[in-house]
C-alpha cells in the first residue's frame, strides 16, 4: 500500500513562493501517476497539476498554468509542487495523490487517484 505524506505548506504573501513535497512510502513511485489537488473553504476539492510515471508528461489546471509546476524524484519517492505567484485565491489544503495506471490526462479528475496524503494547510495572505 503507498503511503502519502505532504509538507512545506504554511504562510506566505502574495506574490510569494512555495514548495510542497510529497514523501511516499511502502511502493515504488515510479509505477503510480502523481497529482496535486487543492480543497478551499466552502469547496469542493479541485485538480491542480498532474505528472506522469516517468515524470513525461505533465499537465495544469487553467487556474495555475504558468504559475505552479509539478516534479517528481522517482529514486527518492517523492513529488513536488512548486508554487509562485501566489494569490490569495490559492489559500487552501492541499493534497498529493496517486493513481495506479501510471498516467496524466490532460483534463485531470479525482476519481482515478486511489491513494491520499492527509493534506497541508498554503495560506496566502499579507
Amino acid at each position: 500500500q503507498l503511503q502519502l505524506v505532504e509538507s512545506g505548506g504554511g504562510l506566505v504573501q502574495p506574490g510569494g513562493s512555495l514548495r510542497l513535497s510529497c514523501a511516499t512510502s511502502g511502493r515504488g513511485l515510479h509505477d503510480y501517476g502523481v497529482g496535486w489537488f487543492r480543497q478551499a473553504p466552502g469547496k469542493e476539492r479541485e485538480p491542480l497539476a498532474c505528472i506522469s510515471s516517468s515524470g513525461a508528461s505533465t499537465n495544469y489546471a487553467d487556474s495555475v498554468k504558468g504559475r505552479f509546476t509539478i516534479s517528481r524524484d522517482n529514486a527518492k519517492n517523492m513529488m513536488y509542487l512548486q508554487m509562485n505567484s501566489l494569490k490569495t485565491e490559492d489559500t487552501g489544503v492541499y493534497y498529493c495523490a496517486a493513481e495506479g495506471l501510471g498516467g496524466c490526462p490532460r483534463r485531470i479528475t479525482i476519481k482515478p487517484f486511489t491513494h491520499w496524503g492527509q493534506g497541508n494547510q498554503v495560506t496566502v495572505s499579507s
